[in-house]
């Protein structure tokens, strides 16, 4: 089963494919929409930032396939105490955290407003295989088009999505991409700051890339086992 991997910039794609400098190397293959650098079982492309950038690189990367999943995975935000700087999260549940309107009641997700979705939940027994074999928190993973930058939206993130623990800015656009064509999606990111107040003095990217590439090195034997199931399933 080959895997389509999203991030939003080349540091995280290649914090992904140097988990596999095993001289088994990396090819680049260049697709209508999309360059896509193939890493052991992995093909992985730097989509963009945001979610509509990570939708549409997504789909140009699938109209490539076939893929048997799909994953969003760089850096992120976490909230403490729950997911410290360096630690990893697995999505839960992808949700699209600001996708609605602002009342003078509050904030109405686009679901309260009649229309559209607001989360996607993985394969949780994919998420159980992924937080046992690279110790990463099951947890939902919020996508947002603003970085949060105060401690006031980071207790009104937490206070509506109380299973969050990290935030980023592509994953629910990866995921509505990949439901599209009915292949399952998941969610990783290694935490290189705390949600709230901006201080880039304490942001920890460079730890934050190398644990990526540790965990993706940690999945290639789930993937094996995956594949081995889907085999004597079909």
């Amino acid at each position: 089963m080959r895997v389509l991997v999203v991030t939003a910039v080349p540091a995280e794609r290649d914090a992904v494919t140097r988990a596999f400098e095993d001289g088994s190397g990396t090819r680049t293959h260049r697709v209508p929409g999309a360059e896509l650098h193939r890493a052991g079982p992995f093909d992985v492309l730097a989509g963009g930032a945001g979610p509509a950038a990570a939708a549409a690189a997504t789909a140009f990367g699938l109209a490539s396939g076939p893929y048997g999943l799909v994953v969003s995975a760089g850096i992120g935000g976490g909230f403490v105490p729950a997911a410290p700087v360096g630690s990893l999260v697995v999505a839960s549940g992808i949700v699209a955290a600001d996708l609605g309107a602002e009342t003078p009641g509050g904030f109405v997700p686009v679901t309260g407003l009649g229309f559209g979705r607001d989360r996607f939940t993985p394969p949780p027994a994919r998420v159980r295989d992924v937080a046992a074999a690279t110790g990463a928190l099951a947890a939902e993973i919020l996508t947002v088009s603003t970085v949060t930058g105060t401690a006031d939206r980071a207790a009104a993130l937490l206070a509506a999505h109380p299973g969050a623990a990290a935030e980023a800015m592509e994953g629910f656009g990866v995921a509505e991409a990949a439901d599209r064509v009915g292949t399952p999606a998941l969610e990783i990111r290694a935490v290189s700051n705390a949600v709230g107040p901006r201080d880039r003095d304490a942001w920890r990217i460079g730890d934050a890339l190398a644990a990526l590439t540790e965990a993706f090195g940690k999945l290639v034997p789930v993937l094996e086992g995956w594949t081995h199931h889907d085999r004597n399933d079909s």
